[in-house]
C-alpha cells in the first residue's frame, strides 16, 4: 500500500500520511529517532568522495529527511529546511539573501526579535534595515524602493503577531519582482494550512515550528521552505551552517503534523468565541483579530486565507493602569503568563509596541494584551475572563 498522499487527498488526510513511510521502516507507522554523528562507509573510497545520502550526522537523518518531505510538500515549496528554532529559521532565511551593502525592508509589525536581528545583528554586517507600514499600498511600495535601489530583500509577517495587521501578500510580492527583491514570510500565525504563502507569490517562508506544529509546548524547532529559485541558493548556505535540530524534536514535530489540521480547526473556533465575548465587555476598547472588520487588513484576510489560529490582541480602555492590569492577569487561574502560542494551555502577555516602531505611529489608545487560546472550555475561560475583568475593575473609577 503506497502511502503517499494524493493530490486529490484534502489536508487532514495528507497530513495523516506525509513523512512517513512503513515500508523503509519494518513496517511501524512512524520513523524511528536517530541519533548519532559518525557515519560509517563501506570503503575509503566511499568515504572520500563521501558517497551516501548522509555522510555525518550535520548532514540529517532519516528522521530529519521525512520532516523536510511533509513540510515541503504542505507549504508547495521546492524544498524545505529544518532548524532549530522559529528565530533561527529567520536569521539563516536573512543571512542566506542579503549580503553586505544591501538594504532590507521589513514590516513595522514583526515579532521585536526579528527587529533586534536586524538592528543589532545585521546591521554590523553590513545590511540595514528599513521599516515599512504593513498596510502599505502598491505605489507606496514602489515609491520606497525606489528611494532605497540597495534593496535586495523585503521580509513580511502577515499578519502581525502583537497587532495583526495583514498585509497584501500577492501585491506586494509582485512590486518586489518588477524590482528584483526577494521577499520571505513569517507565516507562523496562519500556517500553510490557512495561508499558502507560495501560492500567493513569496520566495521564502519561515515558521515556529514551535507553535502549531509542535501543538503542546515541549519542543523548539524552525522551518524554512522555499521556492525552485532559492531552494538550491539556501541549500548551498545551509550546507555551510550544518545546523540541524534535535532528533527528538524533529519526531515531536512530525507527530504533531498528524493533529495539526484538527487542533487549528480549534484554535480558530475557540478563538473567534473568546474574542467576541472579549468585544462585548465594557473594559475593552477594540479587539485585534483578522476575522474581524475592524481590524487592518481584514478585506485581505478574507480575501487570501482560508481561517484564523488562536492568537489575538485585545486594547483595554485608557483609564486602566499597568497595576490594574497586573492584577486582572495574575488573578486568572486558566491562562498561563508567558510567550508563545500554539500549545493547549491558554496564555496571556502584555505588550507595549510604541516603544520601538518606526515606520508607522501604533497608537493603541490603552494597555495592549495578546491571548493564546488553548484546548480548555470556552465556557471556563469565559468565566475565568469575567473574574480578571471584576480584578482589573476594583481599582479604577468604574462604578
Amino acid at each position: 500500500m503506497s502511502n503517499e498522499p494524493s493530490q486529490e487527498n484534502s489536508v487532514e488526510t495528507a497530513l495523516s500520511r506525509l513523512g512517513r513511510n512503513p515500508s523503509e521502516q519494518h513496517g511501524f507507522i512512524n520513523c524511528p529517532i536517530y541519533r548519532g554523528s559518525t557515519v560509517l562507509y563501506n570503503s575509503v573510497d566511499d568515504a572520500f568522495n563521501r558517497r551516501g545520502t548522509y555522510w555525518y550526522g550535520t548532514a540529517g537523518n532519516p528522521i530529519v529527511t521525512n520532516l523536510q518531505k511533509a513540510w515541503t510538500a504542505l507549504t508547495g515549496g521546492a524544498g524545505s529546511f529544518i532548524l532549530s528554532s522559529g528565530m533561527q529559521a529567520i536569521a539563516y532565511a536573512l543571512l542566506g539573501t542579503a549580503n553586505s551593502g544591501d538594504n532590507i525592508l521589513v514590516a513595522d509589525a514583526v515579532y521585536l526579535p526579528t527587529r533586534e536581528l536586524c538592528d543589532n545583528f545585521l546591521v554590523t554586517k553590513g545590511i540595514t534595515t528599513t521599516y515599512y507600514d504593513p498596510c502599505i499600498t502598491a505605489d507606496e511600495l514602489r515609491e520606497l524602493l525606489c528611494k532605497k535601489p540597495n534593496t535586495t530583500v523585503l521580509f513580511m509577517e502577515s499578519p502581525g503577531s502583537q497587532t495583526f495587521e495583514v498585509q497584501d501578500v500577492p501585491t506586494i510580492c509582485a512590486v518586489a519582482r518588477e524590482f528584483n527583491v526577494t521577499t520571505i514570510i513569517d507565516n507562523t500565525w496562519a500556517t500553510p494550512i490557512f495561508f499558502g504563502a507560495h501560492s500567493k507569490g513569496c520566495d521564502i517562508s519561515v515558521e515556529a515550528g514551535t507553535k502549531y506544529v509542535g501543538g503542546h509546548s515541549d519542543m523548539l524547532l524552525g522551518l524554512i521552505s522555499a521556492n525552485e529559485t532559492w531552494y538550491p541558493k539556501l541549500k548551498r548556505v545551509m550546507s555551510l551552517f550544518q545546523s540541524v535540530p534535535g532528533n527528538e524534536d524533529c519526531f515531536l514535530a512530525l507527530r504533531g503534523l498528524r493533529t495539526m489540521y484538527i487542533r487549528l480547526k480549534e484554535a480558530e473556533k475557540r478563538a473567534l468565541e473568546i474574542a467576541s465575548f472579549m468585544k462585548s465587555r465594557k473594559e475593552v476598547l477594540k479587539v485585534l483579530h483578522p476575522a474581524f472588520p475592524d481590524c487592518r487588513g481584514h478585506e485581505v484576510w478574507k480575501r487570501d486565507f482560508t481561517g484564523s489560529s488562536g492568537v489575538f490582541s485585545i486594547v483595554l480602555l485608557p483609564k486602566y493602569t499597568l497595576e490594574d492590569v497586573t492584577r486582572m492577569i495574575e488573578s486568572y487561574k486558566l491562562f498561563g503568563i508567558g510567550f508563545s502560542w500554539g500549545g493547549f494551555e491558554s496564555l496571556a502577555v502584555v505588550f507595549d509596541c510604541t516603544k520601538y516602531r518606526t515606520a508607522t505611529t501604533f497608537s493603541p489608545g490603552g494597555i495592549l494584551i495578546r491571548y493564546q487560546i488553548g484546548l480548555e472550555s470556552v465556557d471556563d475561560l469565559k468565566q475565568d475572563l469575567g473574574q480578571g475583568f471584576d480584578k482589573l475593575c476594583q481599582g479604577s473609577m468604574d462604578p
